[in-house]
């Protein structure tokens, strides 16, 4: 078991040289969002934004377009077609057209449980050629189609709570073996959250030891999908991306929670404390 801590994260992160411009630190790509659920890709966004992606495109579906454009000035945000609120197959397209442009992608973030939303993952999984995380919707939608996932020859990255775990394989082994076992078996980087984090390729484990309970609230994991990506697309290989991300995800939370306390805190805060992490 290794623990990621804050002198292995400067080993990590890319220096920013003089001599560079925004396509040199990542060009990323967020699928998240629904009618109702428009503050999830927000957040992840802002979690990307925050932790020095260079170019962050948000595509929503349309019928939140106009709110996402309204929360966000920073990144370029897109509307896709959609049904019922949610992205659907008519999304795809456009969707294709973005994707070999990226440098790292994100789905499932609020994205809802539509039949749309599922065929738009499917894509994804088939024609995505570079790393791929799926969060929260993206999750559930993936736990009924694990041999596609499986079969995935490039890199994805799944951030699932217990809850959303369990979906993917009832619990039986001791919680580290049964996440290295699924991670192994899926072929993917396993981020299992919990009050000691788990990051693992199957081969290689990661535990992370900061955070608070004041961050168990709606939102929060959204901020660490988005640090997470903002990270792959700067270069960070994927476990390391994973394991930095959720290190400094906990690190924002508890600066957070030492100004505002444990019952007061909000996602957008941990957002706010993450560029004095990364100074």
């Amino acid at each position: 078991m290794k623990y990621m801590t804050e002198s292995i994260i400067r080993t990590l992160l890319p220096r920013r040289q003089r001599e560079s411009h925004k396509g040199d630190y990542g060009k990323i790509l967020l699928l998240c969002g629904s009618r109702g659920f428009t503050g999830a890709a927000a957040l992840a966004a802002q979690g990307a934004l925050r932790t020095g992606a260079g170019l962050v495109y948000l595509a929503v579906p349309e019928s939140i377009y106009a709110i996402e454009a309204v929360k966000l000035t920073e990144p370029v945000v897109m509307p896709l077609p959609d049904r019922e609120g949610m992205l659907c197959a008519d999304s795809i397209p456009a969707i294709a057209a973005l994707l070999p442009k990226m440098d790292a992608v994100l789905f499932g973030s609020g994205s809802g449980l539509g039949e749309g939303t599922e065929a738009v993952l499917l894509y994804l999984l088939k024609n995505c050629t570079c790393p791929l995380i799926l969060d929260a919707d993206g999750i559930t939608l993936a736990a009924k189609h694990k041999l596609v996932l499986r079969d995935r020859p490039y890199t994805t990255i799944l951030t699932p709570h217990d809850g959303e775990f369990a979906r993917l394989s009832p619990p039986a082994l001791p919680r580290g073996e049964q996440t290295a076992a699924l991670a192994r078996e899926l072929g993917v980087v396993m981020l299992r959250k919990g009050h000691r984090t788990l990051i693992t390729d199957g081969c290689e484990c990661w535990e992370n030891h900061t955070g608070n309970p004041g961050m168990a609230t709606g939102g929060s994991g959204d901020v660490l999908s988005g640090i997470i990506l903002s990270l792959l697309g700067q270069g960070l290989p994927p476990l390391q991306a994973a394991a930095a991300a959720s290190w400094l995800h906990g690190a924002a939370g508890d600066r957070a929670a030492e100004k505002l306390g444990e019952y007061g805190m909000l996602p957008g805060d941990l957002v706010e404390e993450l560029p004095q992490l990364l100074k």
